[in-house]
Order: structure tokens, then C-alpha cells, then sequence
């Protein structure tokens, strides 16, 4: 007979241990733990476990300590782990953390057999689809060196993406990014060189991307990304982060400082009318070509304007710094709000006698108007 699954119960009430285990015995091999602290060491040791099923209020380590330490660990297995809570009477802001920080599930404490079971099940099932597709995307894998997927899965990613907004009525966006003047810095530093830099850039992608989105090649010095379930002004949001913090970059490639700017182009369903994936990608990636056309350093997303967003002092500082003025200007007013302290300390230790009350009066006035 094949090996049970092994999980892993935690609760410091052996009472409750006893009845978990009760129900899960003939389906799983089961683990016990009394406290977060002795669990966690059971988890990094044994690489059998398959999931965890532990109380929130335990000593030494609670479950949510218990739950932050799995997610943040930095053996994989572990940040993927199904983790299940036992849920008595938590708030539902108590929940929603639990949620924020990872948890798979809830089972509510005196839960049956039958739920625990399907639940951990279901779980399981899902683990070991995710497990598939991630050994899918390996043997997909364009660039062993980068990481980086390639055309074609990109293109399977984009089909499963518009299957599942058919389905739920959401929106599905593709963006293509070039680097302006790819073929330039290919003569300057050779392409070997030229594509390490790009493989530079697509790791500052990644760790900007959502779990679920996904990065590939679209070409040389080209990269595109799909995100699922995004809308195109939130897309062209992302866009216009990434195009900012390329061009405020300056990487130092053989010693010489290199100043990169990038096009991007955005495709999005239902906005743009396509029926393919290939035709959406090929949509984002000819906009990526009229914005290059059109100068560079810019994004063409067919009309679609970004989310409003507001930015930072110190990005704004960034901006001023790089003598990019005018799209500080629409947050004036919010940054100038957030300095008003500074700007009031300043007034009195430097004795400048700044008439404070016309210019909060004109910030009221101001915020009261975009209302």
C-alpha cells in the first residue's frame, strides 16, 4: 500500500489533538505538536509534511507567529505549504489578517470528519496541480541563466487568462516592454552584455509583479507580462512605474554608467476587441513599437489612462532631481499637505514669518475643489 500523506496537528489541548487526529487517521499519517514553537522545528526538519492544521491561541508561539514564520521561511516548500486554521470565535478582522498573512483555510473548531476532509483534500489536490504547472514551466523555460519563460507559454498564460475572464467577467491585460535603442547598446557592450542587462531588468520586474502574473522573452531586449484579472488602468499604472524607475536608474555595466529607457505598449480585454492571445499580445507589442516610434521613453495603452495614484516625497524628490517636473505637478497639492508640519518648524526656527494661514487656507481650498 502506498505511504499515507503526513500532516501535521498543532493545539496545545491534547483533548482537541486527540479528536483531529480521530478524524484524519484513516486518510492521513498525522504528526502532533502541543505548541507554534516545537511545530515549527518539526516543519523544517521533516520534509514529509504535507500540510498543517493548528490552533490560533497556543504558547510560545501562537498560530498567527507559527503562520508569518512558514510564510516568510526561506525553504520553498514551506512558503507553500497548505496551512489550515482552527478558527472558535475570531473576529473578521482577525480572519482577514490571517488571510493577508497567507493561511490556506479556515475548519471551525467541533467541525466533522467530512469537512475537515474535504477541505484538507481539496487543498492537497491544489497543491499538487500547482506542483504540476510549476514542473510545466520549468521544461518551459527559454533562459536557464534568467528564469525567464518563454513566447509560447506566455502566449498559453494569456488563453488560460481570457478563458477564465469569459468565465467571471473580468479583465484580462497584457503590456510589452523594449528597451529604446536595444540595438545600440549591443554594439556598445556586445549582446552577450546587452542581455545580461535585460535579464537585470527583468528581475526588478519580478519583484514589482504579483505572484499570479507572469514574465517571459517577447524578443531581443523585449519582455512581456501577463496579468490576469487586471484592468488596463491599473495595468498602465504598473506600466508607467516601471518606465519611471527605469529611466531614474543608472546602471554601471564594465565600469561605464548606462542610462536605459524603456517603451511599453498595453492590450487589454474586453477594452481591445481580439479573440486570441496571440492577437492580444500582438496588439500590446505593435503599441510597444508606436511608442518607440514616437520618441521613446513612453507608453501607448490605445487610450486607456492610468489609475490615479499618489506618489511619495521622496519619489517626487527623485523626479525634481531628475528634472522631471510635470508629473510631480498633479500631487502638489497632497505633498504639500503632508509638509505642512515641516513647513510650519521651519517658519519658526528659521524666523521667516511665512503667511502660514494663506497657504493652508489655499490647500483647504484647493482639496475642497477635487472633492
Amino acid at each position: 500500500m502506498a505511504e499515507l500523506p503526513h500532516v501535521l496537528v498543532v493545539d496545545d489541548s491534547r483533548v482537541v489533538r486527540i479528536s483531529l487526529i480521530k478524524h484524519l487517521k484513516d486518510s492521513y499519517t498525522v504528526r502532533e505538536e502541543g505548541d507554534g514553537e516545537a511545530a515549527w522545528q518539526t516543519l523544517v526538519l521533516d520534509p514529509s509534511i504535507k500540510a498543517v492544521i493548528s490552533d490560533l491561541q497556543m504558547p510560545k508561539l501562537n498560530g498567527y507567529e507559527l503562520l508569518e514564520r512558514v510564510r516568510t521561511s526561506k525553504l520553498r516548500r514551506l512558503q507553500q505549504l497548505p496551512f489550515i486554521l482552527v478558527s472558535g470565535e475570531e473576529t473578521e478582522a482577525e480572519r482577514a489578517k490571517a488571510r493577508e498573512m497567507g493561511v490556506s483555510d479556515f475548519v471551525t473548531k467541533g467541525a466533522g470528519s467530512a469537512e475537515i476532509l474535504v477541505r484538507l483534500n481539496n487543498l492537497l489536490a491544489l497543491q499538487k496541480a500547482q506542483e504540476s504547472i510549476e514542473a510545466g514551466r520549468e521544461q518551459l523555460v527559454q533562459d536557464p541563466i534568467s528564469g525567464l519563460f518563454s513566447h509560447k507559454y506566455l502566449e498559453m498564460q494569456v488563453a488560460q487568462a481570457l478563458s477564465h475572464s469569459a468565465r467571471h467577467g473580468l479583465e484580462t491585460s497584457v503590456m510589452v516592454l523594449g528597451f529604446d535603442n536595444f540595438d545600440k547598446l549591443c554594439e556598445r557592450f556586445g549582446a552577450s552584455v546587452a542581455e545580461q542587462v535585460g535579464n537585470r531588468f527583468a528581475k526588478m520586474l519580478e519583484a514589482k509583479m504579483r505572484h499570479e502574473d507572469s514574465l517571459g522573452h517577447f524578443g531581443d531586449g523585449r519582455y512581456a507580462i501577463a496579468s490576469p484579472g487586471t484592468a488596463a488602468q491599473f495595468c498602465a499604472t504598473f506600466a508607467e512605474r516601471v518606465r519611471e524607475a527605469v529611466e531614474l536608474a543608472r546602471l554601471t555595466v564594465q565600469g561605464q554608467t548606462v542610462a536605459l529607457t524603456v517603451s511599453i505598449g498595453i492590450a487589454s480585454v474586453p477594452a481591445d476587441a481580439v479573440t486570441s492571445a496571440a492577437a492580444l499580445l500582438d496588439t500590446a507589442g505593435q503599441r510597444m513599437l508606436q511608442a518607440m516610434q514616437a520618441g521613446g521613453n513612453r507608453t501607448e495603452s490605445g487610450g486607456i489612462l492610468p489609475a490615479t495614484r499618489p506618489i511619495s516625497i521622496n519619489h517626487a524628490l527623485e523626479m525634481l532631481a531628475a528634472n522631471r517636473v510635470d508629473p510631480v505637478k498633479p500631487h502638489v497639492d497632497a505633498l504639500a499637505t503632508q509638509l505642512l508640519p515641516l513647513i510650519r518648524l521651519i517658519n519658526q526656527e528659521l524666523g521667516l514669518a511665512l503667511p502660514m494661514a494663506e497657504i493652508e487656507q489655499r490647500l483647504s481650498e484647493r482639496n475642497l475643489a477635487k472633492k
